[in-house]
């Protein structure tokens, strides 16, 4: 029995010095973050937020968890794209789209006039960014930067968006409490990360706010500043299906070689119909992204200004064609 006790004694010492070291560690972890955060505050204060602000906005004791756990066990996809574009464009996204797009028209209007930006193009990313703005995250923004750059694996980037995301607190277009976004920091319907945001959000419908969460107009014309800043041409599609021979030589296909269609066409490239193309003049490059047997593209400048948004074949193929299908 003496031995048991001791045994036992021994069991709860250990446990207990485990459960104190645990504590401490915690302690330290957020004494630690809490260093980080004040500094943070000081150095945005120094740089002209208001101190009421700043306060409200860095009311943060540890870093956020469920940020801690996306941003390390980001799961990796390899999809073909056709599993991608199947994933993507479903017949619920098209349809919630035409009924966004129908109500939406008269703003669609505006930031094509104003930008000389596509409509469909606009959609698209509206569609695929937050779902037409009815899926933002739920993570405040400068909550998931703080944590990402204290603990991230990117944490000179994250500290850059997070002093950016605070200085647009300070120019009072959204508040604290209603800067929400993505675990990442990526903010509104059109999920800009605060250097995007500064660079190319705009006050579309006037109201002296440049207001991505919850004006429409805003977002479109956000949306359509970025891409007229990323080089879109106001004459030219995205791009289009086409059909292709398969005697065309793989070296000739990717973004990369860039053709008139007059030289596609005499390669035996024509539209998915099977007939020539309208404009023998412009230039194109071909995308077959699943390979022989999978769909071919034709894409022009505009596709690259959309990869400018998001520098994904896949995703600007997506966005094409969703804002094709809804508008």
């Amino acid at each position: 029995m003496l031995v048991r006790r001791t045994f036992l004694l021994s069991a709860a010492t250990l446990s207990a010095g485990g459960l104190a070291s645990g504590l401490r560690a915690r302690t330290a972890h957020a004494l630690d973050y809490a260093t980080f955060v004040a500094g943070v505050r000081n150095d945005a204060i120094r740089q002209g937020l208001d101190a009421g602000i700043a306060a409200r906005a860095l009311n943060l004791s540890v870093p956020n968890p469920k940020v801690l756990k996306l941003d390390r066990t980001q799961p990796e996809f390899h999809l073909t794209w056709a599993q991608y574009r199947q994933r993507v464009i479903t017949p619920r996204k098209v349809a919630d789209g035409r009924s966004a797009v129908t109500l939406q028209r008269p703003l669609l209007d505006q930031a094509l006039t104003r930008y000389n930006v596509a409509q469909a193009a606009i959609a698209g990313i509206w569609g695929l960014e937050s779902a037409y703005g009815t899926r933002m995250g739920m993570f405040g923004v400068i909550d998931a930067l703080c944590t990402l750059a204290y603990d991230g694996r990117r944490a000179k980037f994250f500290h850059d968006e997070l002093m950016k995301a605070l200085r647009i607190l300070g120019m009072g277009d959204i508040t604290p409490e209603q800067m929400i976004g993505s675990y990442a920091g990526a903010m509104g319907q059109p999920q800009f990360m605060p250097s995007a945001y500064l660079r190319y959000a705009v006050d579309m419908d006037g109201d002296g706010r440049r207001d991505i969460w919850h004006s429409t107009a805003d977002v479109f014309g956000s949306i359509a500043s970025y891409l007229s800043h990323s080089g879109w041409v106001s004459d030219e599609p995205w791009g289009q299906e086409i059909t292709v021979p398969d005697t065309l030589p793989l070296a000739q296909l990717g973004r990369a070689h860039f053709r008139t269609l007059r030289e596609w066409m005499d390669m035996g490239v024509r539209q998915i119909d099977g007939s020539p193309f309208p404009r023998p003049d412009m230039r194109g490059a071909v995308l077959r992204p699943d390979g022989a047997g999978g769909d071919s593209f034709m894409v022009y400048r505009n596709f690259n200004a959309i990869r400018r948004y998001n520098p994904s074949d896949f995703y600007a193929l997506a966005v094409g064609l969703l804002g094709n299908e809804i508008t």
